[in-house]
């Protein structure tokens, strides 16, 4: 059942397990990198904002509004807008940057990767309206390989929050690193998972939900990044109430991987099931198969984008057409146990 250590929202659920995302308090996540910039500016004079014309859509507009002489208006120059970050972060200040992820760090990869990472200057790189479930702006504007083409650089921490309360303490939390670090924000308004009592430590994963008992191991683990976490746990709620033991992770930090997490996960469950809303190249689940490749070979399913670019939609249809639904989330489990046994 639900991890009484992670204090999670206590209405995570309704009592039906419906899957009608409007019986859930909502949030957009981008509202809580929003407000724990301005709360990690209050804390730090150093803390400086860099946008590429998007103030409001990346909601950096508290902290501009709040600091006008510690924000920077760069335009649409993302590749200036990495570059002046860099020579910030070079002068001791802590540069916060934001775009949509698809020009940020998909326009200026290559600038990320000579100015910031090279040099290793601590310039936190704000990808927002990241996935599919953008919408109706469609394939040229959905980041589905963002995960992939950060965490691939060397001393890139890469986080991926599951709702707007975590958004907020991770920005808070990237404020006081020295680390080059990506985190990734979607648009529109997801279901607010946790709380303010929440842990919440980069690099540490957590498990929200467990329905083993009587000293058994569970029959799956699912391993979930951002807003599809609700999803998993919607599933696993479900699955649980058939009998079925799941324990459902929240993996936030996709690099550093909490390791001994993800293997402990995989030894007492012997099936994982990987949950995101990205390209399964090159994605969290890549990263999750690439660790226990060589540690610990466990039977894996993953639930993302296959192979496909995005297109205009509904959130929600996008979700289904995509195969990222409640579903196929369930369809991966009932595969990876065969396979197990």
């Amino acid at each position: 059942m639900i991890n009484e250590e992670a204090k999670l929202n206590p209405n995570i659920f309704p009592s039906d397990c419906a899957v009608d995302e409007s019986d859930f308090e909502m949030k957009a996540i981008r509202e809580g990198f929003g407000e724990g910039l301005l709360a990690a500016g209050e804390l730090d004079e150093n803390v400086v904002g860099l946008c590429a014309d998007l103030v409001e859509s990346t909601k950096m507009n508290l902290f501009a509004d709040k600091f006008p002489n510690r924000f920077i208006e760069i335009g649409v120059a993302e590749q200036n807008l990495v570059t002046v970050a860099s020579g910030m972060a070079a002068m001791g200040k802590i540069p916060f940057v934001s775009s949509y992820a698809m020009f940020s760090p998909g326009r200026n990869w290559e600038q990320i990767r000579t100015t910031i990472t090279y040099n290793d200057r601590p310039v936190k790189i704000v990808g927002s309206h990241s996935g599919i479930s953008v919408g109706p702006d469609g394939g040229t504007h959905q980041a589905i390989e963002d995960i992939a083409l950060m965490r691939v650089l060397p001393r890139m921490v890469v986080i991926s929050p599951c709702d707007a309360i975590e958004a907020r303490k991770a920005t808070i939390a990237l404020a006081k690193t020295k680390d080059p670090t990506y985190i990734r924000l979607a648009r529109e308004k997801t279901p607010v998972m946790t709380t303010e009592e929440t842990p919440f430590e980069i690099g540490k994963a957590q498990i929200f939900f467990d329905s083993s008992h009587d000293g058994k191991n569970p029959d799956v683990g699912i391993i979930a990044t951002g807003a599809l976490l609700h999803k998993a746990l919607v599933v696993a709620k479900t699955l649980s109430n058939d009998g079925a033991m799941v324990r459902v992770m929240n993996l936030h930090t996709i690099k550093p991987l909490d390791t001994d997490a993800i293997l402990k996960l995989a030894r007492e469950t012997g099936a994982l099931v990987t949950v995101e809303e990205h390209q399964i190249a090159g994605g969290m689940g890549s990263a999750v198969a690439e660790y226990l490749a060589e540690h610990h070979p466990t039977p894996i399913e993953f639930v993302g984008v296959r192979d496909q670019y995005g297109q205009s939609g509904t959130p929600d249809e996008l979700i289904e057409h995509y195969s990222m639904g409640v579903s196929h989330i369930k369809e991966a489990i009932n595969k990876v146990i065969k396979r197990k046994k």
